[in-house]
C-alpha cells in the first residue's frame, strides 16, 4: 500500500513566526525616541520615527531589535504549537527567511545567529517541538528565499508580506498564505488571508 508523501510547508521568520511589536516598543522607549502614546506595536514605533525625520535611528534600532536583543522577542500566539502540531502529523516544516548578514547600520551582528539563538531559546529544535535545525534557511535576498522555498519542494507557504507572495519571482505551484494579525492586508486572489495561527492547520491540510 502506497502511502502519501509529506506536506512540506515553509515559514518566514520574521513578523510572521516571531513578533516584535513589544520589543520595538520597548526599545524605543528606552531609547527615548517616542512618546508614552505611540502604540505598541512595530509599524506605530515606524511610523512615527519617520514622521519626525528619525529614519537612521529606526535603521539603527532594527540592528539592535533583530541582533543582540532578539531573545526577548516573543512568537505569535500558536505559531511555536502549529510547528510542533505539524510535525506530530507528518508534515515537512522548514522556515525560510529573507535576512541580511549583519545590520546596514550599527554594531555588525551576526543577524543569522541571532536568529538561531532565538530559536535554541523558544525550544523549536528541542524534542517538544522537534523542528531539525537543518530545516531553517536565511536568504539573502527575497528572489533567493523564493527560490529556496521552490528547491524545498515547498507545497504551501506562510508569509507576512503581500509583495512577497505576489513577487513574479515566487513559485507559481506553492500554496500562499497571508499572515495578517494587524488586518490590514486586501484580499487577494493569489493568497489566502489567515489572521491567526489557530486557523492555519486546517488550510495546510485541505
Amino acid at each position: 500500500m502506497s502511502t502519501q508523501p509529506p506536506i512540506v510547508v515553509g515559514i518566514d521568520f520574521d513578523n510572521t513566526l516571531v513578533c516584535y511589536d513589544t520589543l520595538f516598543h520597548r526599545v524605543a522607549a528606552e531609547q527615548k525616541l517616542i512618546p508614552d502614546d505611540v502604540p505598541v506595536n512595530k509599524t506605530a514605533v515606524r511610523n512615527y520615527l519617520r514622521q519626525i525625520g528619525r529614519e537612521p535611528a529606526w535603521t539603527e534600532m532594527q540592528g539592535v531589535v533583530y541582533g543582540n536583543r532578539i531573545v526577548e522577542a516573543e512568537a505569535y500566539p500558536g505559531a511555536l504549537d502549529f510547528i510542533r502540531q505539524g510535525i506530530a502529523s507528518g508534515w515537512t516544516l522548514h522556515i525560510v527567511s529573507h535576512k541580511t548578514r549583519y545590520p546596514i547600520k550599527g554594531e555588525p551582528v551576526d543577524l543569522h545567529e541571532s536568529a538561531r539563538r532565538w530559536l535554541e531559546t523558544q525550544g523549536v529544535h528541542s524534542s517538544a517541538i522537534g523542528l531539525p535545525r537543518g530545516n531553517v534557511w536565511f536568504a539573502p535576498t527575497k528572489t533567493e528565499k523564493a527560490q529556496r522555498a521552490e528547491a524545498l519542494g515547498c507545497q504551501v507557504f506562510i508569509d507576512d508580506l503581500p509583495e512577497f507572495l505576489l513577487d513574479p519571482a515566487f513559485p507559481s505551484g506553492i500554496r500562499r498564505i497571508l499572515f495578517d494579525p494587524q488586518k490590514n492586508v486586501r484580499p487577494s486572489e493569489h493568497y489566502t488571508i489567515v489572521h491567526s495561527w489557530a486557523e492555519i492547520p486546517a488550510l495546510v491540510s485541505a
